[in-house]
Parts: structure tokens; C-alpha cells; sequence
């Protein structure tokens, strides 16, 4: 592997008008990626997709094989940005600067672990695969904030987090000029570790608030900030979840790299690879669809879940069905409805904005505003996706799924440790224990590794007696003080922390509605009396523990 230097990169790979978005649910097109990266979540809703899918030739492919990983992610990302908004040095910049601080020199190096691969991505500062992701996504927000002018110089950023999307957009926006960061996780829902990691970090723009509620209660109080207009204006919002299309944009390149070291030495280079992944969101997987989508020569996908296993329902009956969230030993898969999957289920359903937007408004409806609709490609009603078998054999063609529970995943994390000396964090193993099941786990089968175990000791203890060190990163935050917030489980509540926070206490934020009055009237009581017995209107910031 080498670097390559601009004058070097092909034409092909150095794209110079890059494509235009557009939402999953018709209310925006024509996009340009400045806009898609700052809004993050469409104003109907939807998601960003691209208006079409750049592809690479198989000899374009076979190019790019001796890359460093930068250049291949500078050769893919081109793809999708146009010079006119990212010029070429200053993309080569940004993605030379994002990776730098990985640990291994691969960024995403590919090791041998019995007869499967594994694609390690937790070199990263915060030991996770978000990493990839959100270093990006972080340099892109300063980057195109720094060119603006004014009170448009300002970004408010709102994610949710089950565990490692906070902690390392956390680590992609600390310190950076012109963005404060918000990170909503729930109360003890997340490991000791991970919140460690988020609560921390000594950084002003940094704020975490620990939310009485689990993840789902996170993502829809995010959601909700978004789609009020007015407070989304005001404080220029922006996202740094899964739904934020750089984020799986960046995802995209480990797809590449993973194939080039995995059949660098074996005797037919354009064999097809398969990829198993540990799939809560999506968004890893749904990298590896779109890599696919350019030409990478994959073979099967496997989405591998846990316990909360709405994915495997939809690929193995059609039926997409929001249920409770049960926590288990991989909290960052804990999750019942899947931010990401509404971008596929657009490919899957032709690419017709007016199914996806009346299908999804009908999943999401409830109470008195509940409502049903009948598609020709699915049938939808409040918390539930049904698909005729002929969209549902065209997704079991793009996925296969397996579910892995607890115990299997313990005795994965066991068998790996005790037959090949290599430990796997819980989300891995539920990947690895997917393409077992489907008997799949050869040579030709990469499983992705999301997290360094030394993130969840507590659950590879339930496998491994004697567990190895941690890594020094991670010991030194143990003693670390912490800053976090608690929060009720309230949209109002957190939007009233966020103005505060960023000085725009004076900017009104509406009612939650007539639902429970009297329970928002006390809340209210409360939060008044609250915020008039503290020297300038700040929530308290909780010390040692939360």
C-alpha cells in the first residue's frame, strides 16, 4: 500500500460535479452536500439519499487496490462531492486530518481469526467503528462553518446515543470552532465505560445529558427538536446520528480496504467477499449495500442482531414491527426501530418517494392521529411494515439475517478467546455467531469488529475469567471527573437546556401539546422553580457519578 499523489489519482476518481440529494420522502431535491451534511434529517422527515449512484468499472476497482486507505477514501468520497463546493486539496486535507489519529497505520486493518476475517475498526480514538464516521463528519462541520458569515457562523448539534455514537462524536467535534455538541444517552443504558468516555471530556462546546428513558426516547426527542422549525433555525441544528449522510458515506471505504487486504494474496483477486455486521441503526450495513452498489465485488450481507431483533424479522417475514427494546450485554444494538433502514426500504420499493412517505407516516403515526395505508409495495399502520413476498424476496436476494442471543454471544466470545487467542466485544461476536448460523463463517467471510472489548468488560467477563488490560486510554479515564446532566425524558426540557447553554435564553420554545396537561403543567411548575433557584438559569452539572 502506498500514497498517491494527486497528480496520480485517475480522472475517474476525482469526480467534478459530484451528485445532488434528495429526501427519501419527496419534500427536498436537488440538494447540494453542504446542505445535506448540515441539516442532517430532511425538513419532510426523510432521509437524504443520492439522486443517482456513482459506480466504479472493475479495472477502476483493481486501481485503487495498491491505495493507502486515505487515498481509497478520498477516490470514493470524490464520487459524491462536487469540487465546486469541496475543492480537491481541501478534501484530500480533511480526510488526511481525520485519520491521523488513528492507531494502526491500516486505520481498518483486516487480521485472520479461525477461519473468518475480522475487519477491526476500533483504532479510532474511542476505540469504536463510529470513529470512521464521525472524525469525518466532524472536520467536514468545521470546514463548512468556517466559510460562513455572521449568525449562519454557528452550529447546534443534537444526537442520540445507545453508547459509541456519543462518545465519538463527542471526540470528532471537542474543541472545534463554532459548534457545540449535545449528546442524549439514556440513564443506565449505556456501559461505565462509554459514559466515561462522553462525560469525561473537559471541552466547553461538550454537553451530555443523561436522559430518563432508554434510546428510542433519545432519538425521538432528537427527532423532535428537528422538526420544529423555529427552534431548528434558531440554533442551526445539526446532526451527527447515523441519519447524517457523510456518516455512511465515510462507512463506505472500509468496504473497499477490507476487500483489498482480504484477497491481496489469494488465487482469484476478483472473488466476491461477504460481510457480516452487527446491525441496530443500519447505517454500517447499509455502507456495505452501497459499496456493492459501486461495483465492490460482495457477495452476501448479513445483518446480525441481538435480542432486539427487528431486522431479522423484516428479512426473514416481511413484517417490520416496532417492539419494546430489551437490554443486553451489546447496548449499542439496543434498539427497536432502525433510523437508517427507511434509505434502504426507499431502494428496495423503487425509489418512489410518495410509497416511502405514506408508509412511514402511517408507521410512525399513533394515538388519535393514527392512520393505515395499502401500497403496492407494502402496507403500513402505527409501528408496523408489511411487504408482499416479491419485496420481500428482493430483500432477502440484497440481505440475509441471523439473530444471536446472549448466551450464544458469550459463548462466541469464549470459543474465539479460548481456541484463537482473540477476544471480541459482544456486538462483534453477535455478527460473528450470524454467519455461523447461516454457515457461512469460511474464508471468504469478513465479520466486522465495532468495538475494542476493553469497552465492555463487564459483559466479556460473563466469557473470559481473566481479562487482558485495558488499554491505556481507556484506564485513564477511570479516574477521570465527570460532567453530565440529568434530564427528565422531555423534548421541551432538553431544548430549554440547549438555548441556555448557547445563550439564546430568550428564544421561546411551544408547548408539548395537550397530551397529559397535568403532567406537563407540574413539569413545567417544576422546571420554572428550578431554573429561578440557580445563579443564571443553569441545570445543575452532576460530579462524580450520575
Amino acid at each position: 500500500v502506498h500514497d498517491v499523489t494527486s497528480s496520480q489519482i485517475p480522472p475517474w476518481a476525482m469526480a467534478t460535479n459530484g451528485v445532488t440529494y434528495r429526501s427519501t420522502r419527496g419534500g427536498a431535491s436537488g440538494m447540494r452536500f453542504e446542505s445535506v451534511v448540515l441539516a442532517g434529517l430532511a425538513p419532510d422527515r426523510g432521509l437524504y439519499v443520492p439522486e443517482s449512484m456513482p459506480s466504479f468499472s472493475p479495472a477502476e476497482i483493481e486501481a485503487m487496490r495498491t491505495y493507502s486507505f486515505e487515498d481509497q477514501a478520498f477516490a470514493i468520497m470524490s464520487k459524491f462531492i462536487s469540487r465546486s463546493e469541496i475543492p480537491e486539496a481541501d478534501l484530500r486535507s480533511l480526510v488526511n486530518k481525520s485519520y491521523k489519529s488513528f492507531r494502526d497505520p491500516l486505520v481498518t486493518p483486516v487480521v485472520k481469526t479461525g477461519n473468518v476475517h475480522t475487519l477491526e475498526l476500533f483504532h479510532g480514538p474511542t476505540f469504536a467503528f463510529k470513529d470512521v464516521a464521525l472524525q469525518f463528519l466532524g472536520n467536514l462541520f468545521e470546514y463548512f462553518i468556517g466559510k460562513k458569515q455572521g449568525s449562519e457562523r454557528r452550529l447546534t448539534i443534537m444526537g442520540a446515543t445507545s453508547g459509541d455514537t456519543g462518545s465519538a462524536a463527542i471526540y470528532g467535534l471537542r474543541g472545534k470552532a463554532n459548534v457545540n455538541c449535545f449528546i442524549l444517552y439514556p440513564k443506565g443504558r449505556v456501559s461505565a465505560i462509554q459514559e466515561r468516555q462522553m462525560a469525561t471530556v473537559p471541552d466547553s462546546n461538550i454537553h451530555c445529558l443523561c436522559v430518563e428513558g432508554n434510546f428510542d426516547d433519545c432519538q425521538d426527542i432528537v427527532k423532535g427538536a428537528f422538526m420544529d422549525k423555529s427552534f431548528r433555525d434558531e440554533v442551526k441544528l445539526g446532526a451527527v446520528n447515523s441519519i447524517n449522510w457523510a456518516r455512511v458515506l465515510a462507512q463506505i471505504t472500509y468496504y473497499f480496504h477490507a476487500y483489498y487486504q482480504v484477497t491481496a494474496t489469494g488465487k482469484d483477486p476478483n472473488r466476491k467477499i461477504n460481510f457480516s455486521v452487527p446491525t441496530g441503526n443500519f447505517g454500517d450495513i447499509l455502507a456495505g449495500y452501497y459499496a456493492k452498489r459501486m461495483g465492490l465485488p460482495v457477495g452476501q450481507l448479513i445483518v446480525g442482531t441481538n435480542e432486539n431483533d427487528i431486522l431479522h424479522r423484516f428479512f426473514t417475514t416481511g413484517y417490520y414491527e416496532k417492539k419494546s427494546a430489551q437490554a443486553s450485554i451489546s447496548p449499542s444494538m439496543d434498539i427497536c426501530v432502525s433510523s437508517n433502514f427507511e434509505r434502504y426500504l426507499f431502494h428496495l420499493m423503487g425509489e418512489n418517494p410518495d410509497h416511502i412517505r405514506n408508509l412511514m407516516q402511517a408507521f410512525e403515526s399513533k394515538g388519535s392521529a393514527a392512520k393505515s395505508v395499502d401500497t403496492p409495495v407494502g402496507k403500513g399502520s402505527p409501528g408496523l411494515l408489511h411487504v408482499p413476498p416479491g419485496v420481500l424476496a428482493k430483500a432477502q436476494n440484497d440481505f440475509a439475517s441471523g439473530r444471536c442471543s446472549t448466551s450464544e454471544a458469550i459463548e462466541c466470545m469464549k470459543r474465539y478467546y479460548e481456541k484463537h487467542g482473540y477476544l471480541y466485544c459482544p456486538h462483534t461476536a453477535v455478527g460473528v455467531v450470524a454467519a455461523e448460523k447461516l454457515k457461512m463463517a469460511d474464508d471468504s467471510m469478513v465479520c466486522l469488529a465495532t468495538a475494542s472489548p476493553g469497552k465492555f468488560y463487564d459483559a466479556v467477563s460473563m466469557a473470559v475469567s481473566k481479562l487482558p488490560p485495558l488499554p491505556a486510554e481507556l484506564e485513564k479515564i477511570q479516574t477521570m471527573e465527570m460532567r453530565s446532566t440529568e434530564v427528565p425524558n422531555s423534548l421541551r426540557a432538553c431544548q430549554r437546556i440547549v438555548l441556555d447553554r448557547i445563550g439564546l435564553k430568550h428564544v421561546a420554545v411551544k408547548s408539548e401539546g395537550n397530551v397529559f396537561p397535568a403532567v406537563m403543567a407540574f413539569t413545567a411548575v417544576l422546571m420554572i422553580a428550578l431554573f429561578r433557584t440557580l445563579d443564571g438559569g443553569s441545570l445543575p452539572i452532576i460530579g462524580s457519578k450520575v
